[in-house]
């Protein structure tokens, strides 16, 4: 090697070397940002009031989550074929109170031919799915995040290297979308997380007491299955509970006690809180205001 050479081949490798070091940081500051943008918050699930049409009421639901506090919303698409439509315009008016929102896509399990509808447009086509929330998300930053419904009982179809491909399209389009499956406590297990740690940035945690057996009556589990979830998942994946207010299909209803209960230990142990599903303030009247005090008091809490 020449002497002339040395110098530039020296310093190829110095900015070689910065450039996978840049890269890494960045990489790193956009998992940071995806796993924390439910921000410790707390919020309803679809559920929301909707017109004689069938279309969601945008400007009823945001004057009962202006009401209640709240700081996120999950937007199912499922219920109506305008679903989708219907979410662009909600965006801006939800920037405009601050609420994070995010997308919730129906899985195959409740998809034709198990159920009547798909989420449109684009149905089971999670690919395309997947660019299409990260483009909007991208014009409409209210937009911070997607889920697929019960993600862990789906994996036949999402197979680890499909939902990685998934998950790698939706970075390239928006490296700060976060994905946030829904996942219940028994399916988080080793081979799960091994499989599939790499494309979540945290879960949506539908708390159902099953660590003991599952039931809607117990809320005296939420601390220990919090922190065992955390454990299998790693310190760098979010968990976000999730209450049912409403009446699970084989479970049977919650009373309001119980929700407040809920509530309250998500809230001091998870990394943050979602309501199943928005309560109507008129036929729920008493979960509607139990939620309605807790929220207002963690948004007038110092932080």
């Amino acid at each position: 090697m020449s002497r002339t050479c040395a110098p530039s081949l020296l310093l190829s490798f110095v900015i070689l070397s910065a450039a996978r070091i840049w890269a890494a940081d960045t990489a790193d500051e956009f998992a940071r940002v995806r796993s924390g943008q439910f921000d410790h918050g707390w919020g309803t699930y679809s559920g929301g009031p909707h017109q004689p049409d069938g279309r969601i009421d945008r400007a009823k639901l945001l004057a009962e989550l202006a009401q209640q506090h709240a700081r996120a919303y999950s937007w199912l698409i499922w219920r109506n074929p305008h679903d989708w439509e219907d979410l662009q315009a909600f965006l801006p008016e939800a920037a405009k109170q601050k609420i994070r929102v995010w997308v919730t896509l129906v899985p195959p399990s409740e998809s034709p031919p198990h159920n009547r509808t798909f989420s449109e447009p684009f149905r089971l086509d999670y690919e395309k799915w997947a660019q299409e929330i990260a483009a909007l998300s991208v014009r409409e930053p209210a937009l911070v995040g997607w889920s697929i419904d019960d993600f862990v009982w789906n994996t036949r179809d999402l197979k680890p290297v499909r939902m990685h491909g998934i998950i790698d399209g939706a970075r390239a389009v928006n490296p700060r979308l976060a994905f946030f499956p829904c996942c219940y406590f028994a399916a988080v297990s080793a081979t799960f997380v091994r499989d599939y740690r790499d494309c979540i940035d945290g879960i949506f945690f539908p708390y159902r007491s099953e660590s003991t057996k599952a039931n809607l009556g117990d809320a005296s589990h939420v601390t220990e299955e919090v922190s065992a979830l955390r454990e299998r998942l790693g310190p760098d994946k979010a968990v976000v509970l999730m209450v049912y207010a409403s009446a699970h299909s084989r479970l049977g209803a919650t009373t309001n006690a119980y929700v407040g209960e809920v509530l309250r230990a998500g809230h001091a142990n998870a990394d943050g809180v979602i309501v199943f599903v928005h309560q109507d303030p008129v036929r729920d009247a008493e979960k509607f205001a139990t939620i309605t005090q807790l929220f207002s008091a963690w948004s007038r809490a110092p932080r």
